[in-house]
């Protein structure tokens, strides 16, 4: 490993640069950016579009539907918020990127006590990349269209058998392309394109306007969480316009709770209307009930767990927003066509890659082409990837709400099918659908079944070509012995290795979970393991941002508020979730 003798400071050109405990950057000039308009289209869309399908995924398609078939638009919000902070976070990355032609994570092996430690770090940080939730799940769409019905538990043979089978197939796209990014950037545009296309034309053509205006009137909803209430909100007894909570045209109160297991979830209750489901759930807004009360209202913290996992997947999460400074630097924005990218292993030849980055001079010239491409990061997350991620959101949601109370294992989540059928429930919905004749369900179950495919195995394979990414980085840049031994042209080996270790390791992980797990189990655990990588990150960022960047480069108040509050909003939820489901159980084992 490197130590901060390594900064050689008395190197020439390097006198007025941060010491690290990385090598000194060397100095180039910025080259100048291609002005932004339809001329440049295929200089410009890259980047942002690439996060956008690898963040289309498991929230969206999994979560998010979930989410709204349950509680309609009015948790929408959260995913507004997770990806308002997701913006700020990503355009910090960009800028390290820019200046230095580093991934973010070279920056943070750059600071003490080394990248040693740095490493260790991130190795359980990593921990949510290590579980293969979206191929396992993606099995059960493949067993949905191979049965012609959903999948249940005593289909778990061919549903696991056909999960190992796409750990494997989801690894191959990342082989060709000369540069992976350039493989990566056609699948996911491809994925983008094509799956939020099918939305908008189910939307339009299927949706009611009122399920339209619950979605997209739910992410300004800010303040909306799951409570313990009754239906009858105003008190007069019968069941009015918009009480009706779970849909089941009855007038639901609370039913008494009898047993909770040692996480809080209810495990036995007074069924007084004997649907086989504990009534008592239902949401209101703590602003306005602590106006109209005088008090908040009780939350109904059992869903913890789902809700931090919605905001984990919304827009990105976790470790893989880290990966746009690694795809704007392979993309060769600002500094980082002065660095190279990783090749793939066909047609990879002539790329290069430099151990460690390069800084440029603050000439006025060299801030003119900042300013330009500055304007390249700014638009890419504003006009790009935010808007994309948001309708990410939104339009699966659509099809959820209007579409899974059809389905029979609607609100059933508590049964063993449901762990099978949880990503196939909007195409089952839409196959049970009154209003469509027996010959456009079956095209919409297999049309929507094809589209789930699509969002989840690139998202798998996205996984993999991050996980892979990150650690070539790390290791690239971070190990002396690496530095010293292997010339730029070698990268390629460092990063198949790793692709190789880490396909094994899926394996593994893949028959422990569907050993002793569940695909949900496997999809929660790894969004509430990256709310702790992002929110961590997030400070580390600000942190090397204004440390290691010229003053006139560094983030203003307005940006600085923003990965703050990115790095608190999802530090908290991890903490609401620990406190709620980790804490019981570490009570009862220590005997507390």
């Amino acid at each position: 490993m490197s130590n901060p003798t390594d900064s050689a400071p008395g190197k020439p050109g390097h006198s007025e640069l941060p010491q690290t405990c990385l090598p000194t950057w060397d100095r180039a000039e910025l080259p100048e950016p291609k002005p932004l308009g339809i001329k440049n289209l295929a200089g410009f869309i890259g980047p942002g579009i690439v996060m956008c399908g690898i963040q289309l995924a498991g929230g969206e398609w999994l979560l998010g539907a979930e989410i709204t078939a349950k509680y309609g638009g009015s948790l929408m919000w959260l995913a507004a918020v997770s990806i308002l902070g997701q913006v700020f976070y990503n355009i910090e990355c960009g800028r390290y990127a820019l200046y230095t032609g580093e991934p973010v994570f070279t920056g943070f092996m750059r600071a003490r006590p080394g990248p040693g430690f740095w490493i260790s770090i991130f190795v359980l940080l990593s921990v949510g990349a290590f579980i293969p939730a979206l191929s396992t799940t993606a099995a059960t769409v493949i067993a949905a269209l191979y049965l012609d019905r959903p999948p249940g538990p005593e289909d778990k043979f061919l549903v696991n058998s056909v999960g190992y089978v796409l750990l494997g197939l989801v690894s191959l796209p990342i082989l060709m392309g000369g540069k992976i990014y350039n493989m990566m950037q056609i699948v996911m545009t491809t994925k983008v394109v094509v799956v939020l296309g099918f939305c908008v034309i189910v939307g339009v053509t299927m949706v009611s306007p009122d399920n339209w205006v619950r979605v997209f009137g739910g992410f300004l909803k800010v303040g909306n969480v799951p409570v313990v209430a009754g239906e009858d909100r105003n008190g007069n007894g019968q069941l009015d316009l918009g009480e009706d909570f779970d849909r089941d045209g009855r007038l639901d109160g609370v039913e008494k709770v009898l047993k909770r297991d040692r996480f809080g979830n209810i495990t036995s209750y007074d069924d007084v209307d004997g649907d086989g489901k504990w009534d008592g759930e239902n949401i209101d807004n703590v602003f306005v009930a602590y106006f109209r009360d005088g008090e908040f209202p009780t939350l109904a913290l059992t869903q913890i767990a789902l809700l931090g996992a919605f905001a984990g997947f919304a827009g990105g999460g976790g470790l893989s927003n880290s990966t746009y400074s690694n795809y704007v630097r392979d993309k060769g924005w600002g500094m980082g066509s002065q660095v190279g990218a990783i090749p793939s292993a066909v047609g990879g030849r002539a790329i290069t890659l430099s151990h460690i980055g390069k800084v440029f001079s603050e000439t006025p010239e060299n801030m003119r082409r900042w300013k330009a491409w500055w304007k390249y990061i700014i638009t890419d997350q504003f006009l790009i990837w935010g808007p994309g991620c948001v309708m990410g959101m939104a339009l699966p949601a659509l099809i959820s709400i209007e579409f899974s109370p059809h389905s029979p294992l609607y609100g059933h989540t508590d049964s063993p099918d449901y762990a099978y059928r949880q990503a196939i429930m909007s195409a089952e919905g839409l196959r049970e659908a009154p209003g469509l004749s027996a010959e456009m369900q079956e095209v919409m179950w297999i049309a929507t079944l094809l589209i789930g495919l699509l969002v989840l195995l690139p998202s798998q394979m996205s996984i993999v070509e991050n996980t892979c990414r990150r650690w070539t980085d790390i290791l690239w840049s971070g190990n002396q012995r690496i530095r010293d031994r292997m010339g730029a042209h070698q990268v390629h080996r460092i990063y198949y290795t790793i692709l190789a270790l880490y396909v094994i390791w899926t394996f593994i992980g893949a028959f422990l979970f569907q050993t002793y797990g569940q695909p949900k189990t496997m999809v929660l655990v790894v969004a509430n393991m990256n709310n702790i990588a992002l929110g961590f990150t997030a400070f580390f960022i600000l942190r090397n941002n204004l440390v290691y960047l010229p003053e006139s480069l560094r983030p203003g108040w307005i940006n600085r508020i923003g990965i703050l509050f990115c790095g608190v909003f999802y530090l908290g939820l991890a903490g609401l979730v620990f406190y709620q489901k980790q804490v019981p159980m570490l009570r009862e084992l220590l005997g507390i």
